[in-house]
């Protein structure tokens, strides 16, 4: 008998985010606007932290961003990281404003600084699934 493993690196996908990681799918980034206040927000929710509206919808983001912090994970035995190492977990402050975590990818950890330029990227986590990452811009 086949034991099946669940995965522990997938997000939940709801209702209030489906759409979100369907454009993330389909290569376009996108952000949370809210049409009271016209303020964006990351992580997507179904009310605006800024003004508690409920009129928030998606919104084409740039996809530029600037390295706001990082660490270069190098020691990670809990699956399916460990096949990833070393990574760099990375919050990256958008274009628009808000701040998101994410990874940084193409790029060797010893090359990063801080306020470098970065362009969104996808990576696929399943057939149906990706999540934006973020790769240095060359200057």
């Amino acid at each position: 008998m086949a034991t099946s493993t669940t995965r522990t690196d997938l997000p939940t996908v709801d209702e209030d985010s489906r759409v979100y990681w369907e454009a993330y799918r389909d290569g376009r980034f996108v952000i949370a606007r809210c049409g009271a206040c016209g303020r964006v927000h990351h992580y997507p929710r179904p009310y605006c932290p800024f003004c508690w509206s409920g009129d928030v919808a998606p919104w084409p983001a740039s996809g530029r961003a600037t390295l706001y912090t990082y660490s270069v994970v190098y020691l990670n035995d809990l699956p399916p990281f460990r096949e990833r190492l070393p990574y760099v977990a990375a919050m990256v402050e958008l274009e628009e404003g808000p701040r998101l975590m994410t990874t940084v990818v193409g790029c060797d950890p010893g090359e990063l600084r801080i306020g470098m330029a970065l362009a969104v990227d996808f990576q696929p986590l399943t057939d149906e699934l990706s999540t934006p990452v973020f790769r240095p811009v060359p200057d």
